[in-house]
Parts: structure tokens; C-alpha cells; sequence
């Protein structure tokens, strides 16, 4: 299972990159489209193919921690958690992570319906920012204290 944990672990790490910069992209289109007063179609291709990056990086993530990573829910929160490194795969960014994917799988649906009323840019602008400030924030950077021995894959 070695193997097969390194390669979901390489794949989840390389798409976090695609998945940043569909989500910037689609921000900046939707503000610009916003500003200049185009009216939303009713599906973006753009912000749709964020949101499946989006869903693509949670189903790695989730077999990683399900069923792959020694960091998963291994770690019994009675007993203290674990260690830094389990707490944060077990709390911080399994939460924060499915938070941003419900924002921005939301945003993607009100936007949709919001066609007929032009709303769907500022829609797909706002539930997309805050989903990718949530993603940014919940990402195991090499500065947190605790997580040094994790690496950047």
C-alpha cells in the first residue's frame, strides 16, 4: 500500500496547484465579467471546471485520509489525538477543506439559478473567494509549527 499512497499522495499534492489556479482564474473572470456588465450565461465553463478540480482534489484527499495516509483517523481524540500532524490532517484541514468545497459547490448551483436575474457573477466571485481563502488557509504550509516533518510532496 506504499506505493499506492505515494502516487494518490503525489496526484492530491499536484492538483492542489491546478486547483488554485482555476479558482483564481475563475475569480478574476467573474469579477471582470461582473465589472464590465456581461450577462452570466448560465454556465461558465471556467468556474465549472474549478468546481471539478475542486471535487477531483476531494476524492483524493478523501481516500487519502480514509483509507491510505497513517495520519487519517487513526489518531484517537480521547487519548489526546495523536500527534501534531494527525491533529491537523484529523481537524484543521479535513474541515476546513469540505467547508470550501460546500462553498464553492453552492456558489456553482446558486449561480446557476441566478441566470435570469444576472446575479450569477458576484455569486461565483464571492463563494469562490471565500472557498479559496478557506483552501489557503486550511493547506499544510511548510511554516506551520508542527508540521515540518509532513513536506511538500
Amino acid at each position: 500500500m506504499g506505493v499506492l499512497y505515494t502516487a494518490v499522495q503525489h496526484a492530491h499534492s499536484g492538483l492542489r496547484w491546478v486547483v488554485l489556479i482555476l479558482l483564481i482564474a475563475a475569480i478574476g473572470r467573474a469579477a471582470s465579467r461582473r465589472r464590465t456588465g456581461v450577462v452570466y450565461p448560465g454556465k461558465d465553463k471556467l468556474a465549472l471546471f474549478s468546481l471539478i478540480s475542486v471535487h477531483i482534489q476531494l476524492l483524493l484527499g478523501l481516500a487519502l485520509f480514509l483509507w491510505l495516509s497513517p495520519y487519517g483517523i487513526t489518531a484517537d481524540p480521547i487519548e489526546g489525538g495523536g500527534s501534531a500532524v494527525a491533529k491537523y490532517y484529523n481537524y484543521v484541514h479535513w474541515w476546513t477543506m469540505l467547508i470550501a468545497v460546500v462553498l464553492i459547490t453552492v456558489g456553482y448551483s446558486k449561480a446557476k439559478r441566478q441566470a435570469e436575474l444576472n446575479k450569477g457573477w458576484k455569486t461565483i466571485g464571492i463563494y469562490y473567494l471565500v472557498g479559496l481563502l478557506i483552501i489557503l488557509a486550511g493547506i499544510p504550509w511548510p511554516f506551520y509549527p508542527g508540521l515540518e516533518s509532513v513536506g511538500w510532496g
